[in-house]
This record gives structure tokens, C-alpha cells and sequence, in this order.
């Protein structure tokens, strides 16, 4: 985790701040300090920094007991649909597929027979983890990077039975690092560990778009993808997330903090994007500046929500001021509903 220090002028208190993307009308970021008060979310501890195996397996525990029965048991496919294995064949009935017919039972009986097909029950998992400088910020009781390494526990242990396997493809903005897909939770655990880091090099550009594209050529079955970002990347990402979802189930969680939506007045900060390396002063105290600061926020806010509705996928999203796993089990639990 990294952060810059800043000084608020009327206090002299130091308050760690990160990048946000949002700008003020003259293009300055403007980030603001931590929110003060307020009890924790539920699930916070859990993120604390999680450095060791240690609080690896107590980010595992917690989610466990949250949510352990809302993705296990025999699934009945990762996709809506028939599905691709053969089952039993039964009597053809009016509307049924003609391509499911069984040709050799119907010149056998004289009766047309169909065969039902039975769906998947062993699932691949595909993370699409942002790991920019980006997600090194966050005002409340953790930073984005933290709340990013909750939605893979999440996800990553409810899918973890026999047979399932999890990978990930991690883009920092500069490039692509692939962890090859691996069975049992130990593999998800190790997964945790590898997203603390930073990547490693890879292969090719290092964007959203690029990171999507990628699972799509590793894929080599219907699966899961779960894409993990702020979505503050600007590649041309919605034609990607498109195709994916043609051939796989695809959720998007975005992850967002308070303070990149609006500023407090709390004087001039200054403040350093871990991104770009660039200082700059803000004076938060201004109600133009402030105004200007929302107003691009809203736009940017607009735009995300247009590019997913276009991409079709499911989304939900995470904040640092929200309970993270109510917020998951509440996705989860509609979309079963809605199955």
C-alpha cells in the first residue's frame, strides 16, 4: 500500500490520501481527507492490510461465515441454458429443439426421441483484478486495493469445491500478469497474496480492455469472469466485457470511496496522484471549486453507468464507507432470484 501525506493548513494534522481522477474545472485532482467518525463496516477488520496468511485465512473466515450456502451446493450450471453433456432422452414433444433429437434411439423405437443435455457442474473462475495506482486511496477505514482483495476472497471462496478452479488476470495500467487458473481454496489464498503486489511484467499494453481480452483467449470453456476495478480506466472496455459475456457469466464489481464523488471544505490540500507523480494544491474551502469538482464527478459517474449498461453485465458496487459483504450478499441473493 502507498500513499502520500498531506497537511491540512487550519488543523497541521497529517491526513494519508491517494489518487482519485475526478478534477477540478482548471483539470487540478482534488482529493479529499479521510472521513472521521462513524462506527466501521462490517467485515472491516478483515481488511486490514492483508499482509500475511495469517489475515489471508481471517479474510477467508469472515466471508465464510457470511455467506457460506448462497453459491455452494450442486449447481445446475454456470449459464442459463441447456448446457453441453448428454442426459436422457425422453419422447419428443412439440416445441423441443430439433437438434437435440437422438436420431439412432428414433430409427430404433420409430418414435422421435430427444436427448436432454445436462449443464456444466464444474466451473472456471476468471478474475480481472485492477491493480493501478488508482486503487491506492481510500478515506474511510481501508483503500480500494483492500476492498478489491475482499470481492476476490468473496467470490473466490464461495466457488471453491472440488474440480472448480480460479485464475487472474491483473493490469496496472502499463501491463498484463496472468495467475494460471488452479483448484481448491489454498489456490485462492495464494491468489490474495499475489493481488497485495504489484504486478509483475507482462505481456503487451496494461489496460482494462487489454486485461479482458486476454481472459477471453485463456478461456477456454463457459465460465465466470469477475471483473474487479474502479472502471476509472479509459480503454475502449464495453466491446471487450460484450464478447465475454456472449460465451461466459460475467460480473462487474466497481469499487468506489466517498470522496471521489464530492469534496469537504477543509482548507488547501495538498495532494500527490500516485499515477502521474504530480502535486497540487486545491482550496477545498471554495464553493466553485467544490461545485466544479461534483460536477465532473457526476459526469464521470454518468459515463461508467452508460458504458455498463452498454457491456449488458451484471454489476453491483463496493464502497469504502459501505459493508462490503452485505453489499455482495445482496447481488448475489437477486441474481439467484432472478434465475
Amino acid at each position: 500500500m502507498t500513499g502520500s501525506t498531506l497537511t491540512r493548513p487550519s488543523d497541521g494534522r497529517p491526513h494519508r490520501v491517494g489518487s482519485s481522477r475526478a478534477a477540478s474545472a482548471d483539470g487540478a485532482p482534488a482529493d479529499g481527507p479521510p472521513v472521521a467518525g462513524g462506527p466501521p463496516p462490517v467485515g472491516s477488520a478483515a481488511l486490514t492490510l492483508a499482509r500475511t496468511e495469517r489475515s489471508l485465512r481471517e479474510v477467508e473466515l469472515t466471508v465464510r461465515r457470511k455467506l457460506e450456502g448462497l453459491l455452494h451446493g450442486d449447481h445446475q450450471g454456470v449459464l442459463a441454458g441447456p448446457g453441453s453433456e448428454l442426459g436422457d432422452a425422453r419422447a419428443y414433444q412439440p416445441g423441443d429443439d430439433v437438434r437435440r433429437i437422438d436420431w439412432n434411439l428414433t430409427a430404433r423405437t420409430g418414435d422421435v426421441h430427444v436427448r436432454d443435455t445436462v449443464a456444466e457442474r464444474e466451473l472456471q473462475t476468471w478474475f480481472v483484478v485492477d491493480g493501478s495506482a488508482s486503487l491506492d486511496y481510500g478515506t474511510v477505514t481501508h483503500e480500494k486495493r483492500d476492498l478489491a482483495t475482499a470481492v476476490v476472497a468473496a467470490f473466490g471462496f464461495l466457488t471453491a469445491r472440488p474440480g472448480n478452479r480460479a485464475g487472474a488476470v491483473v493490469f496496472d495500467g502499463t501491463s498484463v500478469s496472468v495467475v494460471p487458473p488452479r483448484a481448491g481454496r489454498v489456490s485462492v489464498i495464494h491468489l490474495l497474496a499475489r493481488l497485495q503486489r504489484r504486478p509483475r511484467a507482462g505481456e503487451g499494453a496494461g489496460s482494462l480492455a487489454d486485461a479482458l481480452r486476454r481472459v477471453r483467449l485463456l478461456a477456454g470453456r463457459p465460465g465466470l469472469v469477475v471483473v474487479v476495478s474502479d472502471l476509472l480506466d479509459g480503454s475502449d472496455w464495453v466491446a471487450e466485457l460484450r464478447v465475454l459475456g456472449l460465451a461466459h457469466d460475467v460480473v462487474v464489481a466497481r469499487l468506489r470511496d466517498p470522496r471521489e464523488d464530492e469534496l469537504v471544505p477543509v482548507g488547501v490540500l495538498a495532494v500527490v496522484d500516485p499515477e502521474t507523480g504530480q502535486h497540487h494544491e486545491v482550496q477545498t474551502s471554495s464553493r466553485k471549486v467544490r461545485a466544479a469538482y461534483a460536477a465532473a464527478a457526476a459526469a464521470r459517474t454518468a459515463e461508467i453507468d452508460d458504458r455498463l449498461r452498454r457491456s449488458r453485465a451484471a454489476h453491483l458496487t463496493v464502497s469504502t464507507d459501505a459493508d462490503w459483504l452485505r453489499d455482495v450478499v445482496r447481488f448475489v441473493e437477486t441474481r439467484r432470484r432472478r434465475r
